[in-house]
């Protein structure tokens, strides 16, 4: 039987415990996870994407069944490359679906095979976004409870606020 392979894209800057919590979920439905970092330059990231693919690799050790790769350009040309199933989507809100939904349907329009799966958080980190804890990190805030240690640990060394 063909191993049920899943692409985990995102910017992950930085990766939060919400983040974790999906991957998690998925590697018990799929055989392999590969989350992918993406490059990300539109979103003017805090760390850059070497950084992120470290502390992404960093929280997710231990998990055997999943692996961290960076990625520039379109998804769909990596979804083709890696030759996964599917990609996976967290929806948090309403607004998050509106999104997923348009760039869902444009990779299709690039490649028919293009299949997404959308997840749900946990209800415990419905509210954690990247862009929330990017926020109250600048603002010198704990994301002690938002992010894995090693995210805290390493922001700390990396950008001395």
């Amino acid at each position: 039987m063909k191993k049920k392979i899943a692409l985990y894209p995102g910017t992950f800057d930085p990766i939060t415990n919400g983040h974790i919590d999906l991957v998690e979920r998925v590697s018990r439905i799929f055989d392999e996870v590969i989350v992918a970092v993406a490059a990300g330059v539109h979103k003017a990231p805090l760390l850059n994407l070497e950084q992120r693919v470290v502390l992404v690799a960093e929280s997710l050790k231990g998990m055997g069944s999943v692996s961290v790769i960076s990625f520039a350009g379109l998804l769909v040309k990596e979804f083709e490359k890696r030759k996964v199933n599917v990609v996976i989507r967290g929806l948090r809100a309403v607004s998050d679906f509106e999104y997923e939904l348009m760039i869902n349907l444009m990779n299709r329009k690039l490649d028919p095979d293009f299949e997404t799966v959308f997840l749900m958080p946990s209800e415990k980190y419905i509210y954690l976004h990247s862009s929330l804890v990017k926020e109250i990190y600048r603002l010198g805030g704990d994301i002690d409870c938002l992010v894995p240690p090693v995210v805290v640990q390493k922001l700390k060394e990396w950008r001395p606020r």
